[in-house]
């Protein structure tokens, strides 16, 4: 699969990361097995984890499904998160960040993350916390690089103040119909509502910085309000879609990550179905680059707008 460097490293990751976040709900080890062996087979070798994942299960079931020895490591690039307390609070503290490192080494049986992102913003962070911990997770080579998930500018800054690593990625919520980090750009000095904006202008302040995007949730409207592909709410957004997929051969799910990919911020969307057809079809839209035109067309579809 084509790659891109992640952030300011040197790492060299899959332009589509595999989220592992519902790998609990296959429904035996076997399918578990097939899925991160399709795919490995495929190029795929980025996958993305976090300790809140099915309450930690989730990595669990990953490092036996890929029958994680030193050998298989080798060949894997890992990333998990930490920071949410689920259901109680956030929490940035150098000892909570530490212990969940601990955790996830432990139940994906490795003895290094190559990337760790801070989940949520916590809003007592303490930069010089996090730059403890981020120093002593470096220096003992539990991790290796480091990024931040659902960050604003001014919160990178913040924590970039204290540390001496570099942030590399910034895991955000971006599809065609959740596109307010692009709108916002589009839509300067304007008085539409899509001029609001919401997130410090985060999509250029992370290309500027070199801080790889990774999308999360490609397909989905809303927060968790379900998938747009195929889906009665966008008969225009769809129609256009299945017009482009069959332009180039390929499936409505090629066509809207190749959405998100062809934008030049060298995104990295992190996938999140757990079928192998459908993630075979999200592989795919590493090869498929459609037209400035039909790229604005995809977004005009979804109900976006031009001044």
């Amino acid at each position: 699969m084509r790659t891109i460097k992640l952030g300011q490293s040197e790492l060299q990751v899959p332009v589509v990361a595999v989220g592992c976040m519902r790998i609990n709900r296959l429904g035996s080890k076997q399918e578990a097995e097939r899925f991160v062996q399709t795919a490995l087979d495929q190029g795929a070798n980025f996958f993305d984890h976090a300790d809140i994942y099915g309450n930690g299960d989730c990595e669990a079931i990953f490092a036996d499904a890929v029958h994680m020895s030193g050998s298989v490591r080798a060949k894997l690039i890992l990333q998990s998160k930490c920071g949410i307390v689920r259901g109680r609070m956030f929490d940035f503290s150098k000892e909570h960040i530490l212990a969940s490192v601990d955790g996830s080494l432990k139940r994906l049986r490795t003895d290094y993350l190559d990337v760790l992102l801070l989940h949520r913003p916590d809003a007592l962070v303490e930069p010089e916390e996090v730059a403890g911990a981020f120093d002593a997770l470096h220096a003992s080579g539990k991790v290796r690089h480091f990024g931040v998930s659902n960050q604003n500018p001014m919160q990178i800054r913040l924590l970039q103040k204290s540390l001496r690593q570099p942030i590399v990625a910034n895991q955000l919520q971006l599809s065609i119909t959740n596109a307010a980090m692009i709108s916002t750009g589009i839509h300067v000095n304007m008085l539409e509502d899509s001029s609001v904006d919401r997130d410090g202008s985060v999509l250029d302040f992370c290309r500027l910085g070199d801080i790889t995007v990774q999308p999360w949730s490609p397909f989905q409207y809303g927060f968790f309000e379900g998938v747009f592909l195929g889906n009665e709410k966008f008969p225009k957004l769809n129609a256009k879609i299945d017009e482009l997929a069959a332009k180039y051969q390929v499936s409505n799910t090629t066509i809207a990550l190749a959405w998100i990919l062809r934008h030049p911020a060298n995104m990295q969307p992190v996938t999140g179905t757990m079928n192998i057809g459908r993630l075979k079809d999200c592989i795919k839209a590493a090869d498929v680059r459609i037209t400035r035109e039909e790229w604005y067309a995809i977004y005009l579809a979804a109900g976006n707008t031009l001044p």
